[in-house]
């Protein structure tokens, strides 16, 4: 990993990062925040046909308080040479990409039961994605409110499925040919997103499913005037609790393994040949947590 060649965006990433948990820490009656590292060999950009090797550092923080919950998190994500940082450049890209999530339980703020059948409990959710990349042909500026309803399901852990509606703009800028994009808005498009973390064991070794899933509708023309395309991530991890074996309390230590399917990556239609089955991602990594 090379940060020396990423002082800008690590400095960006710090500040949001200081910001949320400054925010959500507030009044919160539960906390968990963590420092992660993951690391692939496989990961995959539009237009590229090269296999990416990526390490990726994050800082996550989820948080409770009376009427909800937030959730935030903040990857700086480290590409090698095969997606380049600039036109001619030998460096990798590096990209930090900043999630939000604000969750109010309608049941808390009511006083009222919404249990009904597997659902335990509803919740508004609403948040923004922020994120921005130096790769050579698009340097993404990303900037996207969500809003929506959340059912919370009643299992071990927990499991939501929301619907959301999407609002994204970009203002992407092209290192080859020097060629700014002014920030362009796509349409309003609806996702459906459902994210859990369910504990279990084999034996007396614990162990957790986690991950989400985002459903993406179409988002109308991009910035090129074309069509875009539906839009499927997945990215689970099973986890492994190693603080025992450490001496450490539990849950301070985890060590995994994730897998990321991406499917028409950004809206890209993967089945058109200019985007070099680049915007299709089946990426296993190596993940590693610290809890503070």
């Amino acid at each position: 990993m090379n940060y020396a060649m990423c002082p800008k965006l690590s400095r960006t990433s710090l500040v949001f990062a200081a910001f949320a948990c400054s925010v959500s820490a507030h009044a919160a009656d539960w906390s968990d925040t963590s420092i992660g590292y993951r690391y692939g060999t496989n990961f995959s950009e539009p237009f590229n046909s090269s296999a990416i090797v990526k390490d990726i550092v994050s800082l996550n923080h989820v948080s409770g308080y009376k009427y909800g919950s937030n959730f935030f998190n903040a990857d700086l994500l480290m590409s090698d040479d095969k997606d380049p940082g600039g036109a001619g450049a030998t460096n990798g890209a590096q990209e930090v990409y900043v999630v939000y999530r604000h969750t109010l339980d309608l049941g808390k703020v009511t006083g009222s039961s919404y249990a009904m059948g597997p659902v335990r409990g509803v919740g508004l959710v609403g948040g923004f994605d922020w994120n921005t990349k130096n790769d050579a042909g698009y340097n993404s500026k990303k900037r996207m409110l969500v809003a929506g309803p959340s059912l919370m399901l009643d299992v071990p852990g927990f499991l939501n499925v929301a619907l959301l509606g999407l609002w994204e703009s970009n203002a992407p800028y092209n290192t080859f040919s020097k060629t700014a994009t002014p920030r362009y808005t796509y349409s309003p498009h609806p996702m459906i997103n459902a994210v859990w973390g369910i504990p279990f064991s084999v034996g007396t070794v614990p162990l957790a499913f986690e991950g989400f899933a985002n459903f993406i509708s179409e988002k109308g023309k991009n910035e090129s005037n074309l069509d875009t395309a539906l839009e499927t991530n997945v990215d689970m991890q099973v986890m492994y609790d190693l603080s025992n074996a450490l001496g450490a309390k539990p849950k301070t230590f985890r060590l995994g393994a994730e897998y990321q399917y991406w499917a028409n990556k950004f809206g890209n239609d993967n089945s058109q040949s200019k985007y070099n089955g680049g915007a299709l991602a089946k990426t296993w990594m190596v993940r590693a947590e610290y809890h503070f």
